[in-house]
């Protein structure tokens, strides 16, 4: 992520996406993966809307493209659908997607 740009706040994309997580002591410059991790799985277009203008839709593609390490195979689906530029081959999780299912630990 560019050093130069500030993030002050993320409040607009709703608490019920971090429901898990304190927002107010949320290091949003640090924590953009996780973020934007989290908006791809389980959030709208408005908020899809939201990350691309808070973090540029440069450094949202590239995070999902190469820094997220794991997304479920309907969330990789999801990206691409926000992003149609997105080729599922070009994804880093879906490179190193395996045959069988994933268990929760």
């Amino acid at each position: 992520m560019k050093k130069e740009q500030k993030l002050t706040d993320i409040s607009t994309l709703g608490t019920q996406l971090f429901w898990d997580t304190d927002i107010n002591n949320l290091d949003y410059q640090k924590a953009y993966v996780p973020i934007i991790a989290r908006v791809i799985e389980r959030g709208d277009q408005s908020e899809i809307d939201e990350i691309v203008r808070l973090y540029s839709k440069e450094i949202v593609l590239f995070t999902i493209c190469k820094e997220i390490k794991f997304l479920p195979n309907y969330a990789i689906k999801r990206a691409i659908r926000f992003f149609p530029e997105l080729r599922k081959e070009d994804i880093l999780c879906y490179q190193n997607r395996k045959t069988e299912s994933y268990h929760w630990i």
